[in-house]
């Protein structure tokens, strides 16, 4: 899977394994709604330490086989050791997954925390890569952090060299962690292209359903909110359908920009919901 650099923006979303039989249900039903718009393909994430790794494997493959829809399955360094990953990887190639999305993973505790290494694992997302690329037969995808990663402590530069290695050690995509602003998109796209990178950067879009939501992804990510947009939710924090339909016209402007600015492709944090997501994508022009 990689995303169609010359030809219309690509579409895709993410979905969480849930934690139990109505979350599942739930589940389902996004997939039901938004599989009618086609994306190109869906992601599911992969909890630290092997939380949902189970039902993370068992959902994307249901996914590939109810839906016909390409899969990508997130895979982390937390908690893991090499002959782990590599049981992991090999159990995604046996479900028909041949995509996973490389992350070194949040550690316990949250972004801000202090990484703790596994013995026997790995610290950083290129080795990943390699390890991915050792097992074979993987399209492997990377994170990348428009507003910085929190590890990098606002070193941009930082940022930047961290994505030129995790595309020399083979990583043929990346996606954004969501983010706010468009320009922050833009440049470190720009950055990108300046050192010789032809790393494809779908652009990650997070539909504000709810405050609550908004303020609890933002400090859980540790993605800024610029204060203009804090302050328009803010004003209207109880109505919900008012909240609901203002995260749908900032994220179908911030959608048109980015399709303006080149963007190769935009992926939805749905949080397992639909109708958010599908208006912006019928607003955005991109079904």
């Amino acid at each position: 899977m990689n995303p169609r650099t010359e030809k219309a923006p690509t579409f895709s979303i993410e979905l969480f394994p849930p934690k139990d039989e109505l979350g599942e249900e739930r589940l389902w039903e996004a997939v039901t709604q938004l599989s009618a718009l086609a994306p190109d393909f869906v992601s599911v994430t992969y909890g630290a330490g092997g939380s949902t790794r189970d039902r993370t494997i068992r959902i994307a493959a249901e996914l590939t086989a109810r839906t016909g829809i390409s899969t990508v399955a997130h895979l982390t360094c937390v908690g893991s050791t090499r002959e782990e990953l590599i049981k992991i990887l090999e159990q995604y190639k046996g479900a028909q997954i041949s995509t996973i999305l490389a992350l070194r993973g949040d550690p316990v505790g949250g972004p801000g925390a202090s990484w703790v290494t596994t013995p026997g694992g790995f610290d950083h997302a290129d080795e990943l890569v390699d390890l991915a690329r050792e097992v074979g037969g993987l399209t492997v995808g990377v994170a990348a952090f428009p507003d910085g990663h929190p590890a990098s402590q606002g070193d941009f530069a930082a940022d930047v060299q961290t994505l030129l290695r995790k595309e020399a050690h083979g990583a043929t995509f990346a996606t954004t962690q969501f983010f706010f602003e468009v320009d922050a998109y833009k440049r470190l796209v720009d950055a990108l292209q300046k050192a010789g990178s032809q790393l494809p950067i779908i652009a990650g879009i997070l539909p504000v359903t709810n405050v609550k939501q908004l303020t609890r992804m933002s400090e859980l990510q540790g993605t800024p909110i610029p204060a203009s947009i804090t302050e328009k939710f803010m004003s209207i924090a109880g109505d919900e359908s008012g909240v609901v339909e203002l995260g749908i016209e900032i994220a179908s402007e911030m959608c048109r920009d980015l399709i303006a600015a080149g963007a190769p492709g935009i992926h939805f944090y749905t949080m397992n919901k639909a109708a958010a997501t599908a208006a912006i994508v019928r607003n955005a022009g991109l079904r």
